[in-house]
């Protein structure tokens, strides 16, 4: 007699997490993650203070952006929590009341590290571009390194890898430099 499958996750399961964890549903399976250590909320921290002015504020850009911090996005089944996201205000003019968002974002920054480099590439990059999610950027605060992605049908095609104190024009937000020497200047040596 062939094995029970696993029941897949809910959003209940979700909410009995514990608050000092990141719970997520990637593939019908509950993913509970500590939350992030120093290097990785400076460089999430850092780069949506290098973004907001220009893209949300239109300060010395175009505007045009709702940025958001570890936004809880509801894609299909899935449940993610992204370090960053975007939406075009044509797509989301005001952000909504809500506890989380079902519309998907058009970018996502993912910052690396270890304990979840593998979901994140394996799994959750695939459902970021079901969801027809335009833009992906993976930063490494380890290797101090931007892997800039932009979806392609089904999957992602990699537009540029930047490291240590680059100065770039990454899309979708390429109206503007970037220093990438910012991100990295106040992590431990």
């Amino acid at each position: 007699m062939a094995a029970p499958l696993p029941r897949r996750a809910t959003y209940d399961d979700v909410l009995a997490a514990p608050r000092h964890r990141v719970a997520e549903i990637v593939g019908g399976e509950l993913r509970v993650t500590p939350r992030p250590a120093g290097p990785h909320a400076l460089v999430a921290s850092v780069l949506g203070e290098e973004l907001g002015p220009p893209f949300r504020r239109g300060r010395g850009g175009p505007g045009g952006w709702i940025l958001l911090d570890e936004p809880e996005l509801h894609l299909g089944e899935d449940v993610l929590v992204a370090d960053l996201a975007g939406w075009r205000r044509e797509r989301m003019p005001a952000v909504p009341d809500v506890a989380y968002f079902d519309l998907a974002p058009d970018w996502i920054c993912v910052v690396r590290s270890p304990s979840t480099e593998k979901v994140d590439r394996a799994s959750k990059l695939g459902i970021y571009a079901w969801a027809e999610v335009g833009h992906a950027w993976l930063v490494n605060p380890a290797t101090r390194t931007l892997e800039v992605m932009r979806r392609a049908g089904p999957s992602w095609l990699t537009v540029g890898v930047h490291a240590d104190s680059a100065r770039i024009r990454a899309e979708p937000f390429d109206a503007i430099e970037l220093d990438l020497g910012m991100l990295w200047t106040d992590l431990a040596p």
